[in-house]
C-alpha cells in the first residue's frame, strides 16, 4: 500500500554525496563511527510523519507514494540542501572577529549576527564567509529502509517529541481522542499553545495536554529537642 502524507513510518536511512560517496548522515551508529560522523546525536530507527519535515523535505516528498521496503532516493541540489546562493557569500570586516578574539581561517565555522557560516578566504583586512548550507549545491543519494507503518498513537507521540526536543516523554496517556504527555520538566508557556495545535492536527486528536513530572514532597522531620541526661543527686559529705 502506497504511503501518503500524514502517515507515520519507522525508517532507517543513510545519506551520501552523489559525486564522491562521502556519508554525511545516517541512523546507523556503526556506519557513523566508521565515517567519523558526530557521535553526539541519537542513532537508531526514526518514527516520522510524512509531510511534517522531520527529515529533509525533499526526502519526505520522495518517500510519499512508496511502499514498505528498501529504496534508493536520488535528490538534486535544489531538492536536497538547495542551490548555492551567491548573495549568501559575504565579506565581513576582520575587526569583527578580532573583537571576539577569533582568528578566522579557511574552513572555520563561525556565527555572525546569529547566523552560522564557513570562512572561505581571509585577506586584505576582510573575511569571505559563506552562509549557505555546507551541503548546498550538492546532489545527494539516500538509502532508505521503510520498515513499517506506525499506527500506535504513543509511538507517534514519541516520534514527534524526539524530532522536536530530542527526548522522549516520561509518561504518555491516551484515552480515546485525548492524550496527556508528561515531561521531566515543564515546557515554556510561550510554546505550549503552538505545540497543542501542532500535535492535535498531526495526531488527529481532539485534545493534547502537556504536563510536567510532579516532584514528590518530602516530609520535613521536626528536630527533636535533645534530652538532658539525668543526674543523680549525691548526698552532701558531712
Amino acid at each position: 500500500m502506497a504511503l501518503q502524507k500524514g502517515d507515520f513510518v519507522e525508517v532507517d536511512y543513510t545519506g551520501k554525496l552523489k559525486d564522491d560517496g562521502i556519508i554525511f548522515d545516517t541512523t546507523d551508529k556503526a556506519v557513523a563511527e566508521k565515517n567519523g560522523i558526530n557521535m553526539k546525536q541519537k542513532f537508531g530507527s526514526q518514527v516520522i510523519c510524512l509531510g511534517e519535515k522531520q527529515i529533509l523535505a525533499g526526502l519526505e516528498d520522495a518517500l510519499t507514494g512508496k511502499d514498505i521496503g528498501k529504496h534508493k532516493i536520488e535528490l538534486d541540489a535544489e531538492h536536497a540542501f538547495g542551490k548555492k546562493n551567491a548573495k549568501l557569500i559575504m565579506l565581513v570586516p576582520f575587526n569583527k572577529f578580532a573583537k571576539e578574539n577569533i582568528m578566522p581561517q579557511p574552513g572555520l565555522q563561525v556565527e555572525i549576527d546569529g547566523t552560522m557560516g564557513i570562512v572561505r578566504k581571509v585577506g586584505g583586512g576582510r573575511v569571505l564567509v559563506d552562509f549557505n548550507h555546507p551541503l548546498s549545491g550538492k546532489d545527494v543519494v539516500y538509502d532508505v529502509d521503510i520498515k513499517r507503518k506506525v499506527t500506535d498513537v504513543k509511538e507517534q507521540i514519541k516520534g514527534l517529541t524526539n524530532s522536536l526536543f530530542g527526548i522522549e516523554p516520561k509518561n504518555i496517556k491516551v484515552e480515546g481522542k485525548k492524550a496527556e504527555i508528561e515531561f521531566e520538566k515543564e515546557l515554556p508557556k510561550e510554546i505550549i499553545a503552538q505545540l497543542v495545535k501542532h500535535f492535535t492536527r498531526v495526531l488527529k486528536l481532539d485534545s493534547v495536554e502537556f504536563t510536567a513530572k510532579k516532584e514528590e514532597k518530602k516530609e520535613e522531620k521536626k528536630a527533636e529537642t535533645p534530652k538532658k541526661a539525668k543526674t543523680e543527686s549525691k548526698p552532701e559529705a558531712k
